[in-house]
């Protein structure tokens, strides 16, 4: 129990180096912005897939073009931020990733709560939400409070 402990000691003084938190805001903004352009992208096989279903089933597969780009974006984030790297491949390209607090992993679960949270925040409370990183530690959005988790900078002190 003591090694969790000074484990938990260890990953949080090095997130409290506010090196790692340089640039970020501007970093998620444009790895969000990279992200939804693969989505969209992405959604072009998907989308001869489920015309082709539509074919086959005389119309029926057609209904899922309702649900299309949610499904493709949550399997992206599973994928992607919830896995190894932690970070989809618009955040690589900007140098940063998700961290939990406690130091944990972050898993599929996590990170499609992570995603529905922030759109959910998006609809609710228009983008200005995102001015909470103006005033929080680490530059934290409304959803990293509630999920105890930090965007940070891969390419800065490890």
């Amino acid at each position: 129990m003591t090694a969790r402990v000074l484990d938990d000691e260890i990953i949080s003084d090095r997130l409290d180096d506010v090196r790692l938190y340089d640039g970020v805001r501007t970093r998620r903004i444009f790895a969000f912005l990279l992200d939804y352009v693969l989505v969209a992208l992405l959604m072009i096989p998907f989308g001869i897939v489920v015309a082709l279903l539509g074919v086959v089933t005389l119309g029926l597969g057609w209904l899922l073009f309702g649900i299309l780009f949610p499904l493709v974006a949550i399997i992206y984030i599973w994928m992607t931020l919830g896995g190894p790297e932690q970070a989809t491949v618009g955040m690589r390209m900007m140098g940063i990733r998700l961290e939990r607090l406690d130091g944990r992993p972050v898993d599929g679960m996590l990170a499609v709560v992570h995603s529905v949270l922030f759109w959910a925040a998006n609809a609710i409370l228009t983008p200005l939400v995102l001015l909470a990183t103006l005033f929080t530690d680490r530059k934290r959005t409304l959803h990293d409070l509630l999920l105890g988790t930090v965007v940070a900078r891969s390419d800065r002190a490890r």
